[in-house]
Parts: structure tokens; sequence; C-alpha cells
């Protein structure tokens, strides 16, 4: 039997739970992304190209974590998903400690691979434990205070990563940090205790969530909801140059700036700290504040944020200035982080409370199969493809024909807007 918290007692308890939810979603960024800033000692050492850095880095870790989320969000839509996490952050942190380990290509794209299984089953349960510890109207901010893990787990993994190796060297860099977590693990479980699902919802579900519809059921309600393909789209196509640049901008600034690595570590860290932090925080509430009255507005926010954000972008990428540079990122890393606390409070209200789990492991699917298996390989490919022409700055040239995935997503979420009033779910 599960121990049910009741939502009416012990309020500051689900702030607890948020922060330590928080926490274990940096350590799923710091070891999703830490291979980015260690890219080029890696490169040297084990003698790799572009193609095989892209591989390792999109890949090694989305095939299994696509595949294996959605069967593991049925799981938690019937099962603890306080075990489901806790057993995940294990396996994970596990698999990164063992990349510290690797000497060739198979060795540390199988390892990256665990990791892979590991973080399928960390975000969905998280999307669906918020909803149930926080009412429908305060949940777009609680899921965007979540999503602080991106911003912090990103910028954590390239200034620690980059840190730990200068000192001692990349191994150690993902041994440290792969046992960090492993400390993490107990902890979470033994603090964070299973909600009522639905609590907050019309219907509280409480012990009968083991009725909870199965996959197919799923899909065929969100086939009659245009506005969530949609949003799993949008979010698609900005992932692929999110992930893309999460990877790759390190080394954009060691090959076109002459940065080292203490030094590229510090400038992009600030990069995804700063920007990130706001981005996250200010599409959260201004889903909240403007999805109130129309849910049109959960789409429209990030829709506009990416068009703002191209512009910056594209400054970032041709300016030869730093200080210019640092400018020009930090703003669209803002804007293209506005998606975040939007699109997910919307995914979560557009099926019943037995489902969220299982939409949210979907939408992670076509989001995660798509942004992190294509967009990491396909700047690494386009970079690989480009040397002949632009040399050294062949990854410049790559980053910036990549911008057009910005533009179409914003294009997909004007569309998702259009049909998200009469897809919202209401008991």
């Amino acid at each position: 039997m599960q121990a049910a918290v009741s939502q009416g007692q012990r309020p500051y308890y689900r702030y607890y739970v948020l922060l330590i939810l928080i926490l274990v979603y940096i350590f799923n960024f710091i070891d999703r992304q830490i291979l980015g800033i260690l890219a080029s000692a890696i490169k040297t050492e084990l003698g790799l190209s572009d193609q095989q850095l892209g591989l390792m880095g999109g890949m090694a870790f989305a095939l299994f974590y696509t595949a294996l989320g959605i069967p593991i969000a049925l799981v938690a839509d019937r099962k603890s998903r306080t075990w489901i996490m806790t057993g995940a952050l294990t396996i994970w942190s596990g698999f990164t400690a063992l990349c510290g380990f690797a000497t060739g290509f198979w060795q540390l794209f199988l390892c990256r691979l665990g990791v892979g299984v590991g973080e399928a089953g960390g975000v969905a349960p998280a999307y669906s434990l918020i909803s149930d510890y926080f009412p429908p109207q305060e949940r777009a901010r609680a899921l965007a205070a979540y999503s602080f893990g991106i911003p912090i787990g990103m910028a954590a993994g390239v200034l620690f990563g980059g840190l730990i190796a200068h000192q001692i060297g990349w191994r150690w860099a993902f041994i440290i940090c792969g046992l960090a977590g492993l400390l993490l693990a107990p902890l979470f479980k033994l603090t964070v205790r299973e909600p009522v699902r639905g609590g907050f919802d019309a219907r509280p579900l409480g012990s009968q969530a083991t009725a909870s519809p199965g996959l197919g059921d799923a899909l065929a309600l969100l086939f009659q909801k245009p506005s969530f393909w949609l949003l799993a789209l949008g979010a698609s196509c900005s992932s692929i140059l999110g992930y893309g640049l999460a990877f790759w901008l390190p080394s954009f600034f060691e090959r076109s700036h002459g940065l080292a690595l203490v030094d590229r570590s510090i400038f992009y860290a600030g990069i995804l700290f700063f920007g990130g932090m706001v981005g996250v925080w200010f599409g959260g509430s201004l889903g909240d504040r403007f999805g109130a009255n129309d849910k049109g507005n959960y789409a429209r926010v990030p829709a506009v944020a990416f068009l703002i954000s191209l512009p910056f972008f594209i400054g970032g990428i041709m300016s030869p200035s730093l200080p210019l540079v640092f400018f020009l990122f930090v703003v669209p890393q803002a804007l293209s982080l506005m998606w975040l606390g939007p699109t997910l409070s919307a995914v979560q209200h557009l099926v019943p409370a037995t489902m969220r789990t299982t939409a949210s492991a979907i939408f992670l699917f076509v989001n995660n199969l798509i942004g992190i298996g294509f967009g990491t390989w396909f700047l690494g490919v386009l970079s690989d493809y480009l040397v002949p022409r632009y040399g050294a700055d062949s990854l410049r040239y790559s980053i910036l024909y990549g911008m057009g995935f910005y533009l179409l997503a914003s294009g997909l979420f004007f569309l998702a807007a259009r049909r998200l009033n009469q897809d919202w779910h209401r008991e």
C-alpha cells in the first residue's frame, strides 16, 4: 500500500518536495550534459570525430531514454512514483561514474546508454508528483520552478565538470558527479512521500489509482487533441537546437574564440545559469497569468519568445567580441527556455489525472527522440561537412544554419494555441 499524503496537511511540506525534486533534476542535467564540456578532452584522448561525439551526446543517451520512458510511466501511473525515481537516480548516477573508466568509443557509448536507461524514469513521474502536490492555478509556476533544474544542472555540469577536468582529468569529473548522485538517492526515498493522485482535481482518485487507463487509452485520447502533438513537435524543434547548443557551444567557444577549458567553463556556465533561471521562471509566470483566461496563451508565450530569440542568437554566433557574445547569448538563453513552464503545465491539463505520467512520457518521447537524438548528432555531422568550406569556423556555421528550427518551433506553437481551449481537459 502506498502512503497517501493529504494536500490539506503540512502545507509547507510540498515546497520541500519541490525543492528535492529540483535537486534530483539538477543531477539529471549534470549527468546528461557534462559530456559537452568534456568533449574536447575526450576527443583528443580517444581520437574521436565530431560525428562520434554527437552520437554519444545524442543518440547514445536518447535511444533507451525515449524507448523506456513510456513503459516506466505506465508503471508510475499505477505504482509508487517515488520508488521509481529513486531507482532511476541510482542507475543514471552509477553509469555516469562508469563513464570515467571508458577507454574507447564503444565503452563510453554503452555507458551513455546506461545513463539514458536511468534517466528514463526521472522526469515524467516528477511532473505527476508536482501536479498532485500543487493546485491547477499554481502548476505552471511549480513546474517552472522544477525546471530550474535544467539551467542549474547544465551550468553546474559545465562549471564543475570543467574545473574538475582541469585539476585531475575528465575521467574524475564523471566519477565525482556520479557518486554525488548516488548519495542523494536514499535521502530522496526516505523523505518524499507518495501523494494522493488527483487530490487537487474535481474527483480525487486515492487508492483507485491502480485502475489507471493503459497506453492505448491515453493515445486514443491524445489523438483527439491536435494541440498535444503540436506542442510536442514544437518543443522537439526547439530541443534540436537547445540540446545541440548545450553540447556544442563549449567546443564553439574553444574553436572560434580560443577559450581554454576553465575560461569556457565559467563563461558558458554564466550564460546557462543567468539566462536559464530568468527564462524558466518568466515562462511559468506568464503562462499562469495569461493562460487563466485564454488557454491558448500557454502556447503563445513560448511562440513569441522563440521569434524574439533568433536575432540575439545569430548576433552572438557571428560576433567576434566575447563581452558582447555573453550578452547576446544570455538574452536568448532566457527566451529559449520560456516554453518549459507553460508547455508542461498545458500537457498536464490535456488529460485526466490518471493519465498524466503517461501523457508526460509520450510528450517526452517525441521531444527527446527528436531533440536529443537528432539535434546533437545533426550539428556534429553538419560541422564535419562544412570543414572544407569554413575550416575551424565550421561549427559556427553549423549552429547558424540550425537556427531555422526555432522558427519552425514558433510556428508549431502558434498552431497549438488555436486548439488549446478546445482540447483542455475539464472534469
